[in-house]
């Protein structure tokens, strides 16, 4: 037995942790060889073989993109001819017009839909509705949005010749415009409110964005401002230092914000506050959805931590995960998935699980697998789904008419866009963004157009009966049910003039967002947006409670008042 026990001994000091990592690491690095040889090699027989002649870019390329899809969607490939995409993204400028663009199905044509304040289109004279008829000597009569967007861009400081119709006279008109670089706004609008509440939007985190917000909420403090609302609803985030320059301004220094951990030693970084905060005391509420994402999550989610702010509105998006960029050979680059961010609370809010076999799955992350941390004043928040709102206040539905009329796919109508037009011709002017409303015959003359337009829509309680007629037949009850059936279906009959009413609310507060951002752009449209804007309402009475403002970020407080 001793003999026994002292063989096993033996063998057993060959299988140390380090021997055992040492041998993992070793058939890991043989598994990556032999399946990096078998690639190389199908592709050379595939080459040297195939029927046909395989282009190396496409077959090449869609193998990479394979792989990567069954990662996650933000690890992505950019080869060369697509850097200048990936560098918009990421900077949110690109050398343009400076312009939205539409398809209008009822001409057949690309048409100016949003011109961009202060930009190229703008300085051009161009307006929502003009027909793009040719770009120098290329036709753009019929062709696609890809089509004519990919004309418009091009090199900062290149010119060219617009030929354009003006629907509201009929003139075709021709004018040189020169392209520039392109900074898509980051804040489309801010400014101080009735009872000193100062409201900013900020709709994405690109270079400098922190800077602006900075001189903006100082300017608002200069004229009055008490309260603060961030808006970062269907914020999708985008630089992280940005995010964190922006919650510096409201914590003091030295404070850790966001921890990075990864599998290399490079992506463990700890990002702390590096200045003093120009205000600690100011109400903050911020505003956020299930758009919200990213960066913008960081920003909300660690001034819920902090207990800085409260956080109002519905569940964020979930996105706990940060990439880095690699440059690839040929001047492609590599955006991949590094590293897990934690917000001050130690909390990860990744609301998905990627798992890379058999071609990639994604998996919802269960509450029951989700873990409690606390707030710096003790409260309880959650990892995992997001950020979860201390207030948690519903948006007004958009009905499903609305989706039909403000659309601009193949299945959507262009009746509300040509009743725009109209609309336009007809009023050189309108009253102040945050006065502007349609009058009732203007809502009246808009639903006989859209009536007189045969204006028809997908209404998504027929389409539920169908399919529950379809499976009543398969397992046999139809028959027996058809006069119900029968009965449900001339109640829910498609009635477009019944819908325009009883939706009026919704859709007159569509029409006048569409209205008032020809006239004062997107800052406009923001601003006329409030007085109807359900959760605005709801912060605003919220700053109007301070008790109740304090009551959520210091609850334990609250209790020992009571004790």
């Amino acid at each position: 037995m001793k003999k026994i026990l002292l063989a096993i001994a033996i063998l057993l000091e060959g299988f140390t942790p380090s021997a055992l990592a040492q041998n993992s690491a070793s058939e890991h690095n043989f598994e990556v060889s032999k399946n990096l040889e078998t690639f190389n090699a199908i592709y050379k027989a595939l080459d040297m073989m195939y029927v046909d002649t395989l282009n190396a870019d496409d077959v090449i390329g869609n193998g990479v993109n394979s792989m990567l899809r069954s990662l996650d969607p933000y690890t992505v490939f950019y080869p060369a001819e697509k850097t200048k995409d990936f560098n918009m993204m990421l900077s949110g400028k690109y050398a343009g017009i400076g312009s939205l663009i539409r398809y209008n199905f009822s001409i057949g044509n690309v048409v100016i839909d949003e011109p961009y304040e202060g930009m190229p289109a703008d300085e051009a004279g161009l307006k929502k509705g003009d027909i793009i008829l040719a770009i120098d000597d290329t036709t753009m009569v019929g062709k696609n949005v890809n089509y004519v967007s990919s004309h418009l861009r091009g090199e900062a400081g290149s010119s060219f010749v617009l030929k354009y119709k003006h629907p509201a006279n009929g003139k075709i008109y021709r004018k040189k415009i020169v392209r520039r670089a392109i900074q898509l706004p980051s804040i489309p609008y801010y400014g101080v409110q009735p009872n000193g509440i100062g409201y900013l939007n900020l709709n994405q985190y690109v270079e400098g964005c922190a800077r602006d917000v900075r001189r903006d909420f100082l300017e608002m403090r200069k004229n009055g401002m008490k309260a603060f609302v961030l808006d970062l609803r269907n914020n999708g985030g985008g630089l992280m230092n940005e995010a964190i320059s922006i919650v510096n301004m409201f914590v003091p220094k030295g404070i850790s914000i966001v921890k990075t951990k990864g599998k290399i030693k490079q992506s463990n970084r700890d990002y702390r506050t590096t200045v003093e905060p120009i205000d600690t005391v100011m109400p903050i509420v911020v505003l956020v959805n299930g758009e919200t994402a990213s960066a913008s999550e960081i920003t909300a989610g660690s001034l819920q931590d902090l207990d800085r702010a409260v956080i109002l509105g519905t569940k964020t998006y979930g996105k706990g995960i940060v990439q880095t960029t690699l440059d690839m050979p040929y001047n492609g680059q590599l955006k991949l998935t590094t590293s897990y961010y934690y917000i001050p609370s130690g909390r990860c809010i990744q609301a998905l699980r990627y798992k890379h076999s058999n071609g990639g799955s994604v998996e919802q992350v269960p509450d029951s697998l989700t873990h409690i941390f606390h707030t710096a004043g003790g409260r309880e928040v959650r990892d995992g789904n997001g950020i979860k709102p201390d207030l948690k206040v519903e948006s007004d539905s958009l009905p499903n008419i609305a989706f039909y009329l403000v659309g601009t796919g193949r299945d959507s109508s262009d009746v509300l866009l040509n009743w725009e037009l109209k609309y336009m011709k007809e009023h050189p002017t309108i009253a102040p963004a945050k006065d502007f409303h349609l009058t009732d015959a203007d809502y009246s003359d808009f639903k006989q157009t859209v009536l007189a337009s045969k204006f028809k829509y997908d209404p998504e309680t027929e389409k539920y009966l169908k399919q529950l007629e379809k499976l009543a037949k398969f397992e046999g009850y139809y028959d027996d049910a058809k006069p119900e059936f029968d009965a449900i279906e001339k109640k829910l009959k498609h009635n477009v003039a019944k819908d325009l009413d009883y939706n009026q609310k919704i859709i007159r507060q569509l029409i006048e967002a569409d209205l008032v951002a020809v006239y004062y752009y997107q800052r406009g449209a923001v601003e006329n947006s409030l007085r109807n804007d359900k959760q605005y309402k709801a912060a605003v009475d919220l700053i109007g409670d301070l008790q109740k403002y304090n009551s959520i970020l210091h609850p334990a407080q609250k209790k020992d008042q009571k004790s």
